[in-house]
């Protein structure tokens, strides 16, 4: 009977401990439209052990909130058109509490041996307005921005279907002009982004970004390793 006392204390020790030990790394993984934020933060996931992703999309206000200019614009790709603090708060309590988030916790079958069995959770935030947003920028462990030139993301935007459509002119009068505004604040204010050019391959910006993910994940693992020895 005493020996099942011991063991139950020691079990739960273990998970103290685990607990004390365990680390969340949060991407930023932002950039243009249609750059390959969603693909990208997908095929991660399916790399990553303990991979979680949030999308930006998912907080757009309904369509009767979002602003309309004088030219009858739906003002979609600024920040007012967004719930950032509902955004700010699911990041934050996933944080809190990873391992509880409903994240598959089984290593992918092509997961780097280095972080096998790993207490590091990775959450990856998609989206285009991720790093002109102060709430957020004191979250992120890495980030990553995506770029187009303007020719192939008029391209790859056009071949997309949205909801509300995309009326004639959108891309030129609101778009585009919206995505070099929020660029160039990101240019002056912002350091240690890592940009990416969004016409590689999805193949190479996987390559890119998981070893430099896999870099991160081996420098928490070891402060762990440091912290219990």
């Amino acid at each position: 009977m005493q020996k099942d006392v011991i063991k139950s204390d020691s079990v739960e020790e273990e998970e103290l401990r685990r607990k004390q030990t365990m680390k969340a790394l949060v991407i930023g993984l932002g950039g243009v439209t249609n750059g390959g934020k969603t693909t990208l933060a997908k095929k991660l996931k399916k790399r990553l052990p303990n991979c979680d992703i949030i999308s930006q999309d998912d907080f757009f206000k309904p369509e009767s909130e979002v602003e309309t200019d004088e030219r009858g614009f739906k003002l979609y790709d600024v920040l007012d058109a967004l719930y950032m603090e509902e955004m700010v708060k699911r990041i934050r309590n996933w944080m809190k509490s990873p391992a509880s988030s409903g994240v598959v916790t089984e290593e992918p079958p092509n997961t780097c041996d280095s972080v096998k069995n790993t207490d590091v959770y990775i959450l990856i935030v998609e989206g285009f307005l991720l790093y002109n947003y102060e709430p957020l920028n004191e979250l992120w462990n890495r980030r990553y921005f995506l770029t187009l030139p303007y020719e192939e993301c008029k391209r790859r935007r056009s071949t997309r279907v949205y909801q509300p459509a995309d009326t004639p002119g959108y891309f030129d009068g609101h778009v585009w002009p919206m995505y070099l505004k929020y660029k160039s604040e990101l240019e002056e204010n912002a350091s240690n982004i890592v940009y990416l050019d969004g016409t590689k391959s999805q193949e190479e910006l996987l390559s890119c970004v998981y070893s430099d993910i896999i870099q991160e994940l081996k420098k928490l693992r070891e402060g762990n390793q440091q912290v219990t020895t």
